[in-house]
């Protein structure tokens, strides 16, 4: 609830509402995430419903950003086979803030500036130890979910976001070692359950 605050002429008002009721029935403040409010049913609904790319893709559906999080770890998981469980979960939830905030364009976060980012890094460390996962990532660990990360970026441009390869190549770097991922959006309630699905699989592993 907000709190009453006073303005300089000594008038009540109310503070914005800062927190976000979800599907789950949860109220996630977003100044101060708890992780006792956070839901994986909730960010997949949310994850399935952000498109990449501000929806400027082909196709008859949106690529969305749990479809993109599913991509990150089969990325992951080719460049290091055998890689630990929870690693593959951090890959998975590396985007899961966006459930949330949404998914802005690298241009518009640098744009918006360092308020942005603390934003989602706190958000970020929530989501972390409602799953049992550090809140903050060992460098190799981040390092490698970033490769991965931009990997898809790579085949999401030239597929299906109207890149050519060398302008691909040249913002996001070609992928190593890495054959083509063949991507096709999905339904929303697809893309929904292939995530939940992931999520699943990781989590008992």
């Amino acid at each position: 609830m907000a709190e009453p605050t006073r303005s300089k002429n000594g008038k009540q008002h109310k503070a914005p509402r800062a927190w976000q009721r979800m599907l789950s029935g949860r109220r996630l403040d977003l100044l101060d995430p708890s992780p006792l409010d956070i839901e994986i049913e909730d960010i997949a609904h949310g994850l399935a419903r952000v498109a990449r790319w501000n929806g400027q893709t082909k196709g008859d559906h949106a690529f969305t950003v749990a479809e993109h999080c599913v991509l990150v770890d089969d990325i992951c998981a080719r460049l290091r086979p055998g890689w630990p469980m929870r690693w593959r979960l951090a890959a998975l939830l590396h985007d899961a803030p966006e459930y949330v905030i949404g998914d802005m364009i690298s241009p518009f976060k640098a744009a918006l500036g360092v308020d942005y980012k603390a934003f989602e890094h706190r958000l970020a460390a929530a989501i972390h130890r409602r799953f049992g996962l550090p809140p903050e990532l060992p460098q190799s660990v981040e390092d490698l979910i970033k490769r991965a990360d931009k990997a898809s970026a790579f085949f999401e441009a030239t597929q299906i976001a109207g890149f050519e390869d060398e302008e691909a190549a040249v913002i996001f770097g070609r992928p190593r070692g890495l054959t083509p991922f063949r991507l096709k959006p999905l339904p929303t309630r697809d893309a929904q359950a292939r995530f939940l699905k992931r999520f699943a699989e990781l989590s008992a592993g």
